[in-house]
This record gives C-alpha cells, sequence and structure tokens, in this order.
C-alpha cells in the first residue's frame, strides 16, 4: 500500500483490524464461490468431451 494513501499513524498490518464481513457472510460468499468454480469446471469438462468426441467423429468420417 502506497504511503501517500495511507498514512504513517496508522499500521500497514491488517490483522489488527476488524473484518469487514460478518462470518456468516464470509462462509455464504465461500460457499458461491466453490459452487460456481464446479459449475464452471463442469462446463469445461462437458466442452472438452464434445471436442473429444467431434474429433473422433471426424477422424473415422475420413478414414
Amino acid at each position: 500500500m502506497s504511503v501517500l494513501t495511507h498514512g504513517f499513524d496508522r499500521p500497514f498490518d491488517e490483522a489488527e483490524r476488524p473484518a469487514r464481513i460478518s462470518k456468516p457472510r464470509k462462509a455464504q460468499l465461500k460457499r458461491v464461490a466453490l459452487r460456481t468454480l464446479a459449475v464452471l469446471s463442469m462446463g469445461t469438462l462437458l466442452a472438452a468431451v464434445i471436442a473429444l468426441k467431434t474429433a473422433v467423429y471426424v477422424w473415422h468420417l475420413h478414414a
């Protein structure tokens, strides 16, 4: 963090500041983030399977 915007009288350590997000809200955000990651992973896997099946189909078509 920049000294120009931070000031010298406050500590740089963020551990001394109280949490801005409550624990239940943080847990909810964590669950949403994990579900989003799972959905994106499944979408990526589905796209890879479709691409593989298409490649195999095209390969057999030209053989």
